[in-house]
């Protein structure tokens, strides 16, 4: 069943990637464009002239559509300035920064944006009442990330469409808003051919178990199916080890990251908690320090920019796969990564 899933998971991401480019995102109405997102028609002023942006994932978006004179301001940007300057160079740094982490609804009101870019757990929030329906009644069309698209049935679960699938929707639907279609293609093709790379590069016979490791206390925060990770792991030649959870970033026990015995981990380096922290932690916990992974110091720290769904993720599932063969757990390959954007 497992091997299924994967298959399943894989044969989609590179159909939809490969359809890429071919259909319109949108249907333009005079100064606006109407877009699906999370599976229900949205409309935004076209082309969007004043984005407020909240965390890194989604302002590489917009800086690949290089639509950064249309933001007029972002959030939750500064644990991964240097990751977006590597990769978008100085223009980084002339963002206007509207709260150094997630905004309140105050904080975007006072930015006047005609759009703004969030996604459930990535500013959007019931407890903040910063919510799409909130910034609608406010004249303020919001976009969702779709990989936090909220599953049907009321649940806190999230993720409607399988990663691969959720970045090109957000990629489409974006350079719609901003009016930089071309620009979003471009980016899809190149997406498609560094995948199709990828998935052409020798594979291990039994795809090696990685587990992504976010944060930790009395649980695990770690993602399933749907997260961005899935389609990094899968596409570099592993196993998420949680990818029978249906959910994109979400809690687990301990004993699920002891059951999973993973070949490697690959840890998502955000704060508060630092990476050296992350693994001295998994090295004083009784029967989880003498998993495989951790005996033989198998550990690759990434920037959050390259976990969380975004145009990063192509880079991310690149240096995994390098990681992996380093590791000897999958075979030699031609891929070479664009970016080393390893931490610690």
């Amino acid at each position: 069943m497992r091997r299924r899933i994967r298959a399943l998971i894989s044969v989609t991401a590179v159909t939809l990637l490969a359809s890429c480019g071919t259909n319109a995102p949108g249907t333009s109405q005079g100064s606006s464009v109407t877009v699906s997102n999370c599976g229900a028609p949205a409309e935004f002023p076209a082309p969007a002239q004043r984005l407020f942006v909240n965390d890194s994932n989604m302002i590489s978006m917009l800086l690949a559509l290089g639509a950064e004179q249309q933001i007029a301001a972002v959030s939750s940007l500064q644990q991964d300035a240097d990751t977006l300057r590597r990769h978008y160079g100085p223009v980084v740094d002339e963002l206007r920064i509207g709260a150094p982490e997630k905004p309140s609804r105050e904080t975007v009101l006072a930015q006047r944006p005609d759009v703004m870019v969030a996604g459930w757990n990535y500013g959007y929030s019931e407890a903040n009442q910063l919510t799409p329906d909130t910034l609608r009644k406010l004249g303020i069309a919001p976009y969702v990330l779709t990989e936090s698209c909220r599953q049907p049935g009321g649940g806190s679960a999230r993720g409607v469409v399988e990663p691969w699938r959720a970045l090109h929707e957000d990629l489409a639907n974006l350079g719609a808003i901003t009016g930089r279609t071309a620009q979003a293609d471009q980016i899809t093709v190149d997406l498609r051919t560094r995948l199709d790379a990828l998935r052409a590069a020798p594979q291990a016979p039994e795809p090696p178990t990685i587990f992504v490791f976010d944060s930790a206390s009395d649980t695990v925060f770690s993602s399933g199916n749907f997260g961005g990770p899935q389609a990094i792991v899968d596409a570099a030649g592993g196993r998420n080890a949680l990818d029978d959870v249906r959910d994109t970033w979400t809690k687990v026990s301990w004993e699920r990251v002891a059951a999973a015995d993973p070949d490697a981990f690959v840890f998502v380096d955000y704060p508060p908690q630092t990476f050296q922290e992350k693994v001295a932690m998994l090295k004083a916990r009784p029967g989880i320090n003498r998993l495989r992974a951790i005996t033989e110091g198998r550990f690759l720290n990434l920037p959050y920019a390259l976990w969380t769904s975004g145009p990063l993720n192509i880079d991310a599932a690149e240096q995994v796969r390098k990681e992996l063969e380093k590791w000897n757990l999958v075979p030699p390959s031609s891929i070479e990564p664009r970016f080393n954007d390893r931490v610690g």
